[in-house]
């Protein structure tokens, strides 16, 4: 694992940062259990907990980066703007109506349809672009210069990351001996404000699908780079390119980033509701996906933490 070296900056986020995120968000969000897993679930060696985080507000971590960066920014009454797979958006639309402002949200066509409309029923305004997310952020951005509306960036903004740094914090609080936490990737946010809480101190295992390889591929590079993305996990896991600020946190602090094959996160979706009875999308059962196929295999004493990002899916999905 790299750590921060004298050479090198010190990280956009930090603890203090992360920290201040959980004091502003207190009360708007929920604290999300922790499931400890009887030895040899799943069939994989270690002892594996669950993350619960598809129980927070929307079905996903978001409302945690979207409280931070609304409640530190000078709200008027031209509200705010985003642009998002599904869950971003689902998160900003729900703290725009807590807070009383206004949310109007660019989603691609290739968002869940559940996603869309349940954006639309927590009041906001909803812009379909055909496309991927890249596609419904540049709508959103052009949209943003002839607005005055707050901008919101599902992943590359200083508030948002260290608002889903406070996963981490609360993960720390419930799992104290914690060795490995492993973490879905698409922007990097997530994983940029799990790695800047544990500092190197818990391994950090980043996961993608082979489809959506944005962390692997900017990490290879050294620099974040455009990727061609699509497969299962898209509307969740689909950014074309890697937030800078994730990527800085994550040449730091993430040890590796791991690749899985669609099919092996339809497999982790179903042992999660056969098994645990847990519901989750494909981009919330990325993570354990990586324990299905040893992409990420743990020591036998070693205590695994899969964070289960999303629950955002049609039931009907994993019949």
């Amino acid at each position: 694992m790299e750590l921060l070296s004298p050479g090198l900056e010190p990280p956009p986020i930090t603890r203090f940062d992360i920290e201040e995120a959980a004091e502003r968000i207190a009360g708007h969000v929920r604290r999300t259990p922790v499931l400890a897993l009887e030895r040899g679930a799943f069939g994989v060696p270690g002892r594996i907990s669950l993350k619960l985080e598809l129980l927070q507000h929307t079905g996903s971590f978001k409302p945690r980066g979207a409280f931070s960066r609304m409640l530190s920014a000078e709200l008027d009454d031209q509200g705010v703007l985003a642009a998002s797979g599904g869950n971003f958006g689902l998160a900003v639309a729900y703290a725009a109506r807590a807070l009383g402002q206004r949310a109007e949200i660019f989603v691609p066509s290739t968002a869940s349809p559940v996603k869309v409309q349940a954006i639309r029923e927590l009041g906001a305004e909803v812009h379909v672009v055909p496309g991927y997310y890249a596609d419904a952020y540049a709508a959103c951005e052009e949209r943003a210069f002839d607005s005055g509306a707050i901008f919101m960036h599902p992943y590359d903004q200083p508030a948002v990351v260290a608002g889903q740094g406070t996963i981490a914090m609360e993960l720390a609080e419930h799992v104290p001996d914690v060795d490995t936490v492993l973490v879905a990737v698409g922007g990097g946010g997530l994983i940029g404000g799990v790695a800047a809480w544990f500092a190197g101190e818990v391994r950090v295992i980043g996961v993608e699908p082979e489809t959506c390889p944005t962390l692997h591929a900017a990490l290879a590079a050294g620099e974040p780079i455009d990727v061609e993305v699509g497969g299962i996990a898209a509307d969740a896991l689909g950014a074309k390119r890697a937030g800078q600020i994730g990527f800085e946190i994550a040449r730091r602090f993430v040890e590796r980033v791991v690749l899985v094959p669609d099919e092996a996160i339809a497999w982790a979706q179903r042992r999660l509701w056969s098994e645990c009875r847990v519901l989750a999308e494909p981009g919330g059962a990325a993570s354990l996906a990586a324990l299905l196929t040893g992409a990420y295999t743990p020591g036998p004493d070693e205590h695994v933490v899969a964070l289960i990002c999303g629950g955002n899916t049609d039931p009907a999905s994993l019949a």
